[in-house]
């Protein structure tokens, strides 16, 4: 009872803040007038079926039973099961009813609301799309059974027997403790989120000042000395992976997943190039001495350390692409043989999701939906856009684009709005992985009716979209095409508001900066640049990676970057084992990753934490978590 009375104060304390005066008055008058001062199980009946449901309130009797599922912890299977029926014989009964008072209209709108998600949840619910189309579904065989007095008498016996089960004097206070405890285990997430996004800051911080120390050493040391592998025993010198002495044994599982526990790799063969010019932001005359001291640098940058790194070999082509999905539980990848498959690497995390998908073309593009690990989709160079189910283990829908744009070359799905948007692109007469590209197509998808709804104007021949990116609320995409430009839409109006050409060269890929002030392009010529947006034009920070990203050496993938949680490093695909990982803002630091036995095809980032993706042509992908310096 004391605890009822702390939640009547919070109550009046937020009415009080809205402004709900009329409420606050309603709600001192029940008050007053609550004799029992107990669960009015009866009310909530009454709620359901007096309101609810003959006052078209669909959604208020999904939040309802959503509430209920809150409230139950994870053991109570026996009740959820109930309440899952309960809520699938609710919702039949609230469109019985429409059909009953002839509102066929919030048959369809109740549809075009939920169908999508009861969809996922139970296939039996395909037969109830068509019931507002049916002349007498209370004669069809398959919705008879739902118009009869025993089936409503019963579904009320249910509801009441449920209630009585939740609200029966007993069960009251442990329903309190559990979404007590549940909110406090979601503000322990969130602090430990905090926490973990903080640390990282103290380490980029770290790494910063590091960096100047070095560079302060190098003014008073041979270059050589002062790089890192150098054999001066300084702040700079090549720091060892945790591990010991000698590497241990790599162990298989049946599922074809190898397993390297703070142990480090063999080491690969260092990769020499000429110094090339760098792309903009040196304009002093001292381009040689700084691309010397940057190919030095990069060439001696130090191995990640590593914390655990798990190699999957499920795979028996070479990756072409491989992302986390939303919250960074599960892997999705593609290899060039047009499969799919999705895992996990985390032995905590459940394996149910995991599958084989064979889409019988070669998979061009993957992107998981932004609000959920629920969906994943595949773009193909076939024209195909499939939207898999990880849950129910199926494609729901199987989409294709116009015979003249093939090739599906990149998804993005919004971050806010349940739309995607598809970069495809018709077919080129070159041999390499972008002069087989021809014109470009961009076209937005729904993705509840699973239909196109426009597409994004580009001009006449447009060159093909090669990489896409939206920005964090989803009114802003940007695209990169073959022809070095980067395009800028508005979503809402659907309308390209700028763009500025952005390399001499083909653009493989674009991203948002962290604070989205910004934009980084990756050029085929090895270039990456970030651009400001606030000043169209101005680089802000530039490398030059071309000794890692030769189009020649690479004519089955186009090449890729991706930043980490903070937007603090940038990591590059690369045609040698090893990819590069450079300090964004800071032009002499960085590391290298442990090596591949070949090229480096895809990349990702964690969507939270510091851990991330390669995919090599050697048929293998390799999750890396890595430590921070201040912590070796």
């Amino acid at each position: 009872m004391e605890n009822m009375k702390y939640t009547e104060q919070l109550i009046r304390e937020y009415l009080f803040f809205r402004g709900f005066t009329n409420t606050l008055n309603s709600f001192e008058k029940d008050l007053q007038t609550d004799i029992a001062k107990s669960y009015h199980k009866d009310k909530i009946f009454d709620l359901i079926f007096s309101s609810y449901i003959p006052k078209f309130q669909p959604q208020n009797l999904i939040s309802l039973t959503s509430f209920f599922k809150q409230s139950f912890s994870s053991d109570e299977t026996l009740l959820l099961d109930t309440l899952n029926k309960l809520e699938t014989s609710l919702l039949r009964y609230y469109i019985v009813s429409c059909v009953q008072l002839g509102r066929v209209d919030k048959v369809v709108e109740f549809f075009k609301d939920f169908g999508d998600d009861l969809m996922l949840k139970d296939h039996d619910w395909m037969y109830w799309f068509g019931i507002s189309y049916v002349k007498n579904p209370s004669l069809d065989p398959i919705f008879r059974v739902y118009f009869t007095k025993e089936w409503f008498d019963g579904l009320n016996l249910s509801v009441r027997n449920f209630l009585s089960e939740v609200f029966n004097g007993t069960r009251i206070p442990a329903l309190l403790k559990i979404s007590s405890e549940k909110h406090n285990v979601n503000n322990l997430k969130n602090d430990i989120k905090h926490l973990n996004t903080r640390l990282s800051q103290l380490q980029a911080l770290l790494e910063e000042k590091e960096a100047q120390l070095s560079q302060s050493r190098s003014n008073i040391s041979t270059p050589r000395q002062s790089s890192y592998g150098g054999k001066n025993e300084s702040a700079s010198s090549t720091p060892e992976i945790r591990s010991s002495s000698l590497p241990k044994e790599p162990s298989v599982s049946f599922s074809g997943r190898q397993s390297l526990d703070k142990d480090s790799s063999p080491p690969g063969a260092k990769g020499t190039s000429p110094a090339t010019d760098s792309y903009g932001g040196y304009s002093d005359g001292k381009e040689s001495s700084v691309d010397n001291d940057e190919l030095q640098q990069e060439e001696d940058f130090p191995e990640v350390k590593v914390d655990f790194q798990e190699t999957f070999l499920g795979h028996t082509s070479p990756i072409s692409c491989c992302r986390f999905s939303t919250s960074g539980d599960n892997i999705a990848s593609a290899s060039v043989d047009g499969t799919v498959r999705i895992w996990t690497y985390d032995s905590s995390t459940s394996a149910s999701r995991n599958a084989t998908i064979y889409c019988g073309a070669e998979i061009m593009s993957l992107e998981w939906d932004c609000k959920s690990d629920r969906l994943l989709l595949i773009g193909t160079a076939d024209g195909g856009i499939k939207a898999w189910n990880v849950d129910a283990k199926r494609v729901v829908c199987d989409l294709s684009t116009t015979d003249a744009f093939p090739s599906v070359l990149d998804i993005k799905c919004s971050p806010v709005e349940p739309i995607f948007v598809s970069a495809a692109a018709s077919k080129g007469h070159g041999t390499s992985y972008i002069d087989k590209l021809g014109f470009a197509s961009l076209t937005v998808w729904n993705m509840r009716t699973w239909k196109a709804m426009t597409v994004l104007p580009l001009g006449n021949d447009p060159p093909a979209i090669t990489s896409l990116c939206f920005n964090h609320n989803g009114k802003i995409l940007a695209a990169a095409a073959i022809d070095g430009m980067i395009h800028i839409f508005d979503m809402s109006a659907g309308l390209q508001i700028t763009g500025w050409p952005a390399h001499d060269s083909a653009i493989s890929s674009v991203l948002f900066g962290p604070d989205e002030t910004s934009i980084f392009s990756l050029g085929i010529d090895g270039k990456v640049i970030e651009w400001s947006l606030q000043n169209q034009g101005k680089i802000l920070w530039s490398r030059n990676c071309n000794r890692f990203c030769n189009p020649e050496n690479s004519p089955y993938y186009r090449h890729e970057m991706a930043l980490d949680a903070n937007g603090k490093r940038l990591l590059v695909t690369s045609d040698s084992v090893r990819a590069p990982i450079y300090q964004v803002q800071d032009h002499m630091n960085g590391m290298k990753t442990l090596p591949h036995s070949a090229a480096i095809s895809t990349v990702d980032w964690h969507p939270t934490l510091p851990i991330f993706l390669t995919g090599s042509v050697d048929n293998s992908v390799r999750v890396t978590s890595i430590l921070c310096r201040a912590s070796v």
